[in-house]
């Protein structure tokens, strides 16, 4: 028997007028800005919320939904972002980058040696595993000289902002643009619709980073001193299986001590502590063996024949490091409380903590911002890892990570090149390099199906499928006419120029507190239909808001990359404001000049 109240509800869009429909769209969008703005939801549940109410009204059918789903835009995104995470571990970036530093010990010639790899490499791989990757690297960097990570970790986020604009792969950004642009059969933005703007405000950026606003960057001594440094040593435990070469064998016998980096402190055998431990001392089964040293040292030790595991981890998961940021809602909480295998797909093994080792029984032990925690990971962690906010990944340490050979690298390099080529010239479309992409890493051994999933972002499908929902409702409805109209009202009296300097200023401030994501699917619309009212070639409305989308320089929470150097640099928002407000100034001027001059507008 069929619900009639459901069956009222799938019949009111036939009951209302057809000139409702804009509105109700424009309400729509409304109340999606105030729930991105107040945090109502994750970005995703408020998109595709929005998404059902226009279903539930009759605004958009279900058709108009698969077929933002099939759009290319978002399965080019898809393999870009898995392709290019690939790329940066396969390839030994830390070696490159050793080559490219060299011996420099000044802070201020380390920054701009790295912020310009950081540029470089963020405009054609994602830039979050670059960040991710490379904070590791700064904070090392920072403790053999004594320099402060506070002074580094901003203009490291900032410059892989920047860079990301100099290509169209750059960014998702620019792909989703790309995608809302093919939907509504327009020409597409091309590389030179990037390239020379995108270097011109990363040169610019670079400079200012380097001079004016590294005087603005906070000294955030505690933070260094405090030791919540990267790649600190744990005290890590290790179980002797049934099958362990130790059993029966004294110290003395075994090649336990010659491992460089890691060190055996203390031996926990049926509730009795020993230490230190005697020469004579024989290893027995289920013996814990306390490891101080760096997680690779120790890991080095587990994947050896000695026959030692590691408590509470399982053969397909995999050891990550992590670190609670100062905004975490972990931070305050006692981690008996806390069930990480259920809530997180992850066991918690060892906690570093201002220079402390802490282990043994840690369930009556609070969480503090700067903790850094190593956990042994899932295939579920992985899965759902952009939903984490609670912490934040910083590298992870695989039992068996595939091998790749030189020569394979090479061909595959070269390969790799002859793609990016035929994409240029335009013999291919992105989408087909891509997949040819990840093809060749599936048979250099780069990577495998199965790990592919720590890649997937689900949450960031489904908001982009619902954003290019809504964002074609707004045009199709006339409901971003509406929009546009009191737009040029405000401010067409100071010209064409005045029209791109205030979508550029509203862009800002939708990206500055919501996705960039977000930013684009909603000022898209208003870009078209003002191109379509001042009779203006549309090209430069969507290069406006694609720099400006990306422009998330003056809040913590308007990029993920901002987010992954709040909590390692001790920041506070106000000092992404300060720091941030004078690039964007630059970063503006350059962007509307640029853009006026090279497609003609005045």
């Amino acid at each position: 028997m069929s619900n009639p109240l459901l069956h009222i509800f799938l019949r009111i869009g036939h009951i209302l007028p057809e000139e409702l429909d804009k509105w109700i769209v424009l309400f729509t969008v409304t109340t999606v800005i105030i729930a991105l703005l107040k945090e109502w939801g994750k970005p995703s549940t408020i998109f595709f919320m929005s998404v059902v109410t226009l279903l539930l009204f009759g605004v958009i059918s279900a058709d108009n939904l698969l077929e933002s789903m099939s759009n290319p835009s978002i399965a080019t995104i898809i393999v870009l972002v898995i392709v290019t995470t690939h790329l940066y571990h396969t390839y030994n970036t830390e070696d490159a980058l050793n080559r490219f530093i060299g011996n420099t010990k000044r802070p201020k010639v380390f920054m701009a040696k790295i912020i310009t790899f950081a540029a470089i490499l963020s405009s054609f791989t994602n830039n979050t595993p670059v960040v991710a990757g490379l904070t590791p690297y700064v904070y090392n960097w920072c403790k053999k000289m004594g320099a402060h990570p506070s002074k580094l970790l901003i203009p490291l986020s900032f410059s892989t902002i920047l860079g990301g604009m100099i290509t169209l792969i750059g960014t998702s950004t620019n792909l989703v643009l790309n995608g809302f642009i093919e939907t509504n059969n327009l020409p597409t933005l091309a590389y030179n619709d990037f390239l020379y703007l995108g270097l011109l405000v990363t040169f610019f950026g670079i400079i200012y980073l380097l001079t004016f606003g590294y005087n603005l960057l906070p000294v955030n001594k505690e933070v260094f001193d405090d030791a919540k440094a990267i790649a600190p040593e744990y005290l890590m435990a290790l179980r002797v299986r049934h099958q362990s070469k130790l059993i029966g064998k004294r110290i003395s016998e075994t090649k336990i001590k010659n491992f460089e980096g890691a060190y055996l402190i203390e031996v926990h055998r049926n509730g009795e502590v020993i230490t230190p431990i005697p020469d004579d001392f024989t290893f027995a089964v289920r013996d814990i063996l306390m490891f101080m040293g760096q997680t690779e040292n120790i890991m080095v030790i587990v994947n050896s024949d000695m026959g030692l595991t590691v408590p509470n981890h399982q053969s397909d998961s995999e050891i990550v490091e992590a670190v609670i940021p100062a905004n975490s809602g972990l931070a305050g909480k006692k981690l008996g409380k806390i069930n990480f295998k259920d809530t997180y797909g992850a066991e918690l093994i060892a906690i570093h903590r201002n220079g402390e080792k802490l282990t043994g029984e840690l369930s009556n032990e609070a969480l503090q911002s700067g903790d850094m925690l190593l956990l042994s990971a899932s295939e579920t962690f992985f899965s759902n890892i952009k939903l984490y906010k609670e912490f934040y990944v910083l590298s992870t340490i695989e039992s068996n990570k595939p091998v790749v050979k030189d020569k394979a690298k090479w061909i595959y390099s070269i390969a790799l090149l002859g793609l990016v080529f035929l994409i240029a010239t335009g013999t291919i479309k992105l989408l087909t390099g891509a997949i040819f992409a990840f093809a060749g890493l599936l048979i250099i051994n780069a990577t495998s199906i199965n790990s592919v999933n720590k890649e997937l972002d689900l949450d960031l499908i489904v908001l982009l499928m619902c954003a290019l929902t809504l964002g074609d409702a707004f045009i199709n409805t006339g409901a971003s006419e509406i929009v546009s109209k009191v737009f040029i009202k405000i401010f067409l009296p100071f010209g064409v120029v005045g029209v791109l300097i205030g979508l550029f200023l509203i862009t800002v401030l939708l990206t500055s507190f919501v996705t960039n994501v977000a930013a684009i699917s909603i000022t898209f619309p208003i870009a078209y239909s003002l191109s379509e009212i001042l009779a203006l070639p549309s090209k430069p409305f969507f290069v406006v808001i694609a720099f400006a989308a990306s422009a998330a320089f003056l809040t913590p929470v308007s990029y993920q990359t901002n987010w992954i150097v709040y909590g390692p640099g001790g920041y506070k928002p106000k000092d992404f404001m300060k720091v941030g407000l004078p690039l964007m100034g630059i970063y503006s001027v350059v962007c509307i000049v640029f853009i006026v001059f090279y497609y003609g507008l005045i």
